[in-house]
């Protein structure tokens, strides 16, 4: 669906993501995972035109996308959810969903209406609280609104920038449990996340990015298991020594009855 060709991208002069290949099928969950500062927003941004690129192609179900508005890639079928949450705060829940479909020009106030419907299936608690300002919905809430506007466009791919950034443990798993969801409902998703130990468990595959570079790729579980991904994103220490191949495979099953919890 999405396929990334040695993307180069930046502010001004100065890049930030080098020479970036990275690929999205249909209806798969594609982690991206590092530090703070690694390169992953930019990234994103990139790919949803609010940065132009330095270099490189972008390709979305095999057409080049790389010059398109911002706006366009929307029409396309490509939302993006921005780290941060960023939701109007002084503006209903209500008025937030429908900047959702801002881009969607001409759609009717009664479509409007049953795509909020629809979002609201998935999260209950927003349709409890259309008509108050998002301002006085939680760090959760919030997090859970900023999703849903992205999915009134009725994306086809949907970029998670953190998620899970400052969300207690039990809405952490409640986001995670609704990006799973939103897998089988056909939605492609590339998750940038600094919880690499519970993207990772639920990806089909993975992108450590460092430095603005891919690092390492592979499938989820094969990341999980990498002694090297376990030392500098899941908390394991070289003052252990050397994983055994046995240790490694018990870590990444751990990891993943975790995730699922």
């Amino acid at each position: 669906m999405l396929e990334i060709r040695a993307l180069t991208a930046g502010y001004g002069r100065h890049a930030v993501v080098h020479s970036v290949d990275l690929a999205v099928g249909a209806g798969e969950i594609v982690a991206l995972v590092g530090a703070n500062g690694a390169g992953k927003s930019t990234l994103l941004k990139a790919l949803s035109g609010l940065l132009p690129l330095h270099s490189g192609e972008i390709l979305f179900e095999g057409r080049q996308i790389q010059r398109t508005s911002p706006r366009e890639r929307v029409l396309l079928g490509i939302a993006h959810v921005p780290e941060g949450r960023q939701v109007f705060s002084t503006l209903s829940v209500a008025e937030n969903l429908r900047l959702g479909a801002f881009a969607l020009a001409g759609l009717h106030e009664a479509e409007k209406a049953r795509r909020i419907d629809e979002v609201c299936e998935r999260f209950p608690v927003l349709r409890e609280r259309l008509q108050e300002p998002a301002g006085r919905l939680s760090g959760g809430q919030q997090q859970m609104l900023a999703i849903a506007r992205g999915l009134m466009a009725r994306p086809r791919l949907l970029m998670l920038d953190e998620p899970s950034l400052g969300l207690a443990p039990r809405l952490v798993t409640d986001i995670f449990k609704l990006v799973q969801g939103l897998r089988e409902q056909g939605i492609a998703v590339l998750l940038s996340e600094q919880n690499a130990r519970r993207a990772l468990a639920i990806a089909a595959r993975g992108y450590v990015i460092e430095t603005g570079r891919v690092s390492l790729q592979g499938p989820g579980p094969e990341l999980l298991a990498n002694p090297e991904v376990a030392e500098r994103y899941l908390g394991v220490g070289k003052a252990a020594g050397t994983l055994a191949s046995e240790a490694q495979a018990q870590l990444a099953e751990r990891l993943r009855r975790i995730a699922r919890t």
